[in-house]
């Protein structure tokens, strides 16, 4: 048992670390976003208003982006250990009483995540056009061919981009983020026990 939790921390913990040195590039993808916003809001008033008119998608994607930067870069972070604490007592404590504590947070984040990820898929599945009710039934049945893509929800913002793919990085974070927090819970265990993992 404790092989296999030491195999699946090394897995998960070198999948997300490779995934969060990638995503953190990504603020260079939102700052382009809302540089090129502001060029051609500057650069539409004369005499360049022939050559750059303001862009309507800027926001949007760069809300997107930011929605990508954060939901896949969490999992890294979660891992180099520089998400916020509020430290009032925390500091002070053992480390085996700090792994209690933290076991049994994580234990809330997991419960957390899963409910998320249920909205997320249901989430998903709207976006890729289903009304029904199950939605896991529904990736299954687009795996086996028994489901197809229906219409495909767009944005209601003028320039109307599909809706999906930002839904998909969501639950692609997400599941991330579970994996982690899995591999953060049995760094844990083996904290109580007094080993490394």
């Amino acid at each position: 048992m404790f092989g296999f939790m030491r195999a699946y921390i090394r897995w998960v913990d070198a999948v997300n670390y490779r995934i969060g040195r990638v995503a953190m590039y990504g603020i260079f993808v939102l700052i382009g976003i809302l540089l090129w916003s502001s060029l051609s809001k500057v650069l539409s008033d004369e005499p360049f208003h022939l050559l750059v008119a303001p862009s309507n998608w800027t926001l949007e994607m760069a809300q997107f982006a930011m929605v990508a930067y954060y939901i896949i870069g969490g999992p890294y972070s979660i891992q180099m250990g520089s998400n916020v604490r509020m430290d009032l007592f925390y500091g002070d404590w053992s480390v085996k009483k700090k792994a209690w504590f933290d076991a049994f947070t994580i234990v809330c984040l997991v419960t957390f995540l899963a409910v998320l990820l249920y909205g997320g898929m249901t989430s998903l599945a709207y976006s890729l056009g289903y009304w029904g009710d199950h939605p896991f039934q529904f990736f299954i049945g687009l795996l086996t061919g028994s489901e197809e893509i229906g219409r495909l929800e767009v944005s209601r913002r003028a320039w109307r981009p599909y809706m999906w793919p930002i839904k998909a990085i969501m639950v692609a974070g997400i599941v991330l983020m579970l994996l982690q927090a899995v591999s953060e819970f049995f760094k844990d265990i083996f904290r109580i026990r007094g080993e490394e993992a």
